[in-house]
Formats: structure tokens, sequence, C-alpha cells
């Protein structure tokens, strides 16, 4: 018997389609795509990373500022308080806030142009 065309997780999918059915959202996570790109490239291939995760941060701001400060805060005297996070951890995390705030902003669209959404196909 053939299976159903139904979507797998449709409330996940419901949750996460203001992050994609609008043209806001979705060059905020191409922006999101490229500082995780850089930051990935320069972790792990450039000689000196530097200061290259700033940028996932500063484009997922304010949610990843607000997660990142208890985490600082929690550093022992004279040690890393980071020390425990790396480029994976790191990455996962700033993905997840940008599409959190992916969806705010395909929110936001919505209901300032009053228009209903287009699926993606």
């Amino acid at each position: 018997m053939a299976r159903s065309a139904r979507p797998r997780f449709p409330r996940i999918r419901a949750l996460l389609a203001p992050a994609v059915d609008n043209w806001l959202a979705r060059g905020y996570l191409a922006v999101v795509a490229a500082s995780m790109g850089f930051f990935l490239w320069a972790v792990y291939l450039s000689p000196d990373p530097g200061f290259a995760g700033i940028w996932p941060l500063m484009t997922t701001a304010p949610l990843s500022m607000i997660v990142s400060m208890p985490l600082m805060a929690l550093a022992p005297d004279g040690d890393s308080p980071l020390a425990w996070l790396t480029p994976l951890l790191f990455s996962a995390g700033t993905v997840l806030c940008g599409l959190f705030n992916a969806v705010l902003l395909g929110l936001l669209a919505r209901r300032l142009t009053g228009r209903e959404p287009h699926p993606a196909a």
C-alpha cells in the first residue's frame, strides 16, 4: 500500500514556515549562512582565526548575545569561560539562534504586509 504524501513532521514544518516563506527571512538566513561559512573557514582552514566568531554572533544578535552572556559569567577565575565550546557546538547554537530570529522576522513581515504566506515548494 502506498504511503500518503503527508509531511513526516507537520508541527516542526509549521513552526519553521515563517523562516522561509518571505524574502526578508530568506535573505537573513543567507547572511547567517555566509557568516557561518566564514567562521568555519577561518577556524578549520585559516592559520589564524582571530575574531572569526564575532561575525556569527553579530548576525544572530540579540538572541545569541542573550544566550552567551550567562555562559561567560560562569567562568572560574583566570580560566577561559568557553574552553568547552567547540566550533561544532558554537555553530549549532548559532544556527539555532539564526533560525529562531528568521522565524521572528518572517512573522513580523507577514504581520506588516498582511498577505497570506506562499508555501515553499
